[in-house]
């Protein structure tokens, strides 16, 4: 059975999605999962698909970018399509050279160097960040990443000293006001349980 898998970002237009429905079910898909996600986001379709999958299906999309979010995501898809005997069959790989089907010893060899490729070009990737790191703190220009709400937990209070509201703290800093609330909660817990603060 074919099982058509189908997506589009929440920015694209609702025609994208309708192109990938009727391609996918003018191929033969007898069941097709679609939704409207961004490519972060949690795919409630795709999991119901590769649920919906038995052994001998093949889980079809219309181009490799639509089903996983990196090269990560692809290959747990990929094991889990391969432990329940699904194969997986993409109709456009985008080089003009058609697409994939590994239910076929060609198309796994072809998914299996992509698969490689792509690792090869994110490890490549990895590394010039980090030359790019190293070269930025020689000279002195690396900052780092910026601090976290909870690191700047002596602010927050100082404000709360002064009696300013959690709002107030939020927009002054320039952090949420839930971060606010967590950071002042937490100093009220250990002034709690220390019975010196407590006195104090």
């Amino acid at each position: 059975m074919l099982i058509g898998y189908a997506r589009t970002s929440t920015l694209e237009q609702e025609a994208g999605l309708e192109a990938q429905v009727r391609d996918l079910t003018q191929l033969g898909c007898e069941q097709v999962f679609s939704e409207q996600v961004s490519s972060i986001a949690k795919r409630d379709q795709l999991e119901a698909a590769m649920t919906f999958a038995r052994k001998g299906d093949t889980l079809v999309v219309t181009k490799l970018d639509r089903l996983a979010r990196s090269v990560v995501h692809m290959g747990e898809i990929a094991q889990r399509l391969d432990a329940k005997g699904v194969a997986l069959r993409v109709l456009a790989l985008g080089t003009g050279e058609g697409g994939l089907d590994t239910s076929t010893a060609t198309g796994r060899l072809m998914f299996n160097m992509l698969m490689s490729i792509s690792q090869f070009e994110r490890e490549m990737m990895l590394e010039r960040q980090r030359e790019g790191i190293a070269k930025a703190k020689s000279a002195g220009l690396y900052k780092g990443r910026k601090p976290t709400a909870m690191a700047q937990a002596e602010k927050v209070e100082a404000l709360a000293a002064r009696g300013l509201s959690m709002g107030q703290i939020a927009a002054e800093i320039g952090i949420g006001k839930g971060s606010v609330h967590r950071i002042l909660t937490a100093k009220a817990k250990v002034g709690a349980r220390d019975p010196l603060i407590a006195v104090a």
